[in-house]
């Protein structure tokens, strides 16, 4: 199936369960406007307005930081800081992750335009400690961490393990880097205030279209000084567009009841883990929930998933997952869950309902070397 058919699928399902409830464009620009009325907002240009600066000054509020940049994509604002951060040092390298946003989904584009050279460290199932960083040799400039690690499941490091390596980071000089794409997840599994979780850490890139659910759009915060090196580099890489207005709003006038909504999404999901006990032919990544998603995976390959995922829309009207991956173990294949508000909006019969067809459609595999 092309994507357009597999979206047309999906739109044809009364239950979908992960992520929030998608409005068309229709309905999304009369919310822009009407709340774009009421708060009587005005355009920026090229990135200069009271509601666009308010809004980045908000931002940086919250995570306990002095300044903040809106650019048009984390892409762009995650090579800016880490290439700031090694000019800052005098060493390219930086310490990331096997399963870092920008190894794998990338293209590759800090070493196509020489912005910096990749230090894969860590195990590539499990968040990165501080070990795996005292254990490099060489003068490392920055490292990234992802709060929390998406390719894994949504895991968190312990909160010990990451005051350790914020401290270890601060004394070595390595500017510690956060990809917060789903920050706002994490601080209900940490339990703990935005800016405790981004204390010690140098640079912070945050997302507005995943949790948060805008159209686009990242924010950079960081220091007064280095936010203005890196207002700089996102226009020579032509991020500095005319009027970024319209993704400012999709993202503000929702922020608020999206951030109050994340503890009842992480309750939701440990409910969810306590169903997941009843179907142990599924094994859950983490174990227990870290913040309000979790990978699931299936004694099945990944194309007989995606068949019998489009056989149950079709012939019951529930969307189960939005796409399935091989794994490392033959014969599994493993999907995502965001609990957002459809989750929070199943109940548990429905839920179950679900997990049956999915069961009744799996065949436990034989494995082969």
């Amino acid at each position: 199936m092309t994507n357009a058919e597999i979206i047309a699928l999906k739109n044809t399902c009364h239950t979908i369960l992960p992520g929030h409830k998608a409005l068309t464009p229709a309905q999304s620009f009369a919310q822009m406007a009407s709340w774009c009325e009421t708060n009587n907002i005005e355009h920026d240009v090229y990135g200069e307005g009271d509601f666009l600066q308010s809004f980045e000054k908000k931002i940086a509020g919250l995570l306990g930081m002095e300044s903040a940049m809106f650019c048009i994509s984390g892409t762009m604002a995650q090579v800016i800081a880490l290439k700031l951060a090694c000019e800052e040092r005098g060493s390219s390298l930086v310490a990331l992750h096997p399963t870092s946003h920008l190894l794998l989904h990338e293209r590759s584009n800090f070493q196509v335009m020489d912005y910096f050279t990749a230090l894969n460290i860590g195990n590539p199932h499990r968040p990165w400690t501080l070990q795996d960083l005292q254990t490099q040799p060489e003068h490392i400039a920055a490292a990234q961490y992802e709060l929390p690690m998406r390719e894994i499941g949504g895991q968190l490091p312990g909160w010990e393990e990451l005051i350790a390596i914020k401290t270890y980071c601060r004394q070595q000089d390595i500017h510690l880097h956060m990809d917060g794409a789903r920050l706002w997840e994490a601080a209900c599994g940490f339990n703990k205030p935005l800016s405790d979780i981004a204390a010690g850490f140098d640079s912070v890139y945050v997302s507005f279209y995943k949790g948060i659910g805008g159209f686009a759009g990242a924010m950079l915060v960081g220091r007064t000084d280095f936010i203005a090196k890196a207002r700089v580099w996102m226009h020579r890489q032509g991020g500095n567009v005319f009027r970024r207005t319209p993704y400012v709003i999709a993202a503000a006038m929702q922020f608020d009841q999206r951030l109050a909504a994340m503890p009842a999404y992480f309750q939701r999901t440990r409910e969810i883990y306590a169903v997941l006990k009843d179907y142990p032919a599924f094994i859950a990544n983490p174990a227990t929930p870290h913040c309000n998603m979790l990978h699931l995976h299936l004694p099945t390959d990944k194309e007989s998933a995606i068949q019998l995922r489009n056989r149950i829309a079709t012939e019951h009207g529930i969307w189960l997952f939005n796409n399935a991956v091989h794994t490392a173990l033959p014969g599994y294949c493993m999907f995502e869950w965001y609990v957002g508000d459809q989750m929070l909006d199943i109940n548990d019969n429905t839920l179950r309902q679900a997990l049956d067809l999915l069961t009744a459609g799996v065949q436990a595999p034989v494995l082969s070397m």
